[in-house]
């Protein structure tokens, strides 16, 4: 078992796990925004065991006046069949790392309200509910 840099050659793994989380986003849509992404330095962080890729992470070292530099978490999923095995918490390490690597302060993800378990597992994680993410379709 490995933690590694998934490449373009990947997406269709990528994809196989990043859709239980992403449940309305199509192949085709992932492929173009993953392809979009690279332009800010989005990177694809996999465990894989074998050919099995169980947990997947996206993320990019950004900048901005509220977080300073920090590594963003845009997905963090574990494969259903291994949950609650400490992938996540593998990951989470690993990106700790990654960020540290970067020079970041922190990490920043977003995750959508009705995932309470989810949350606790963040909060497990060491980390805090800082602030809101507000939507509005343009």
């Amino acid at each position: 078992m490995q933690i590694r840099e998934l490449d373009l050659k990947e997406l269709l793994s990528a994809y196989d796990l990043v859709s239980q989380l992403r449940t309305t986003l199509s192949y085709d849509e992932f492929e173009d925004l993953i392809y979009e992404m690279r332009s800010m330095e989005y990177k694809m962080f996999g465990i894989v065991d074998g050919e099995k890729l169980i947990t997947y992470a996206g993320v990019a070292i950004q900048t901005n006046l509220y977080h300073k530099r920090h590594l963003f978490v845009f997905d963090l999923v574990t494969d259903g069949k291994y949950r609650s095995n400490g992938y996540g918490e593998m990951m989470l390490g690993y990106l700790r790392d990654f960020a540290k690597m970067g020079m970041c302060e922190n990490i920043v993800l977003s995750s959508g309200i009705q995932r309470e378990d989810t949350h606790r597992f963040y909060e497990k994680n060491g980390f805090v509910k800082k602030s809101f993410v507000f939507l509005k379709s343009v």
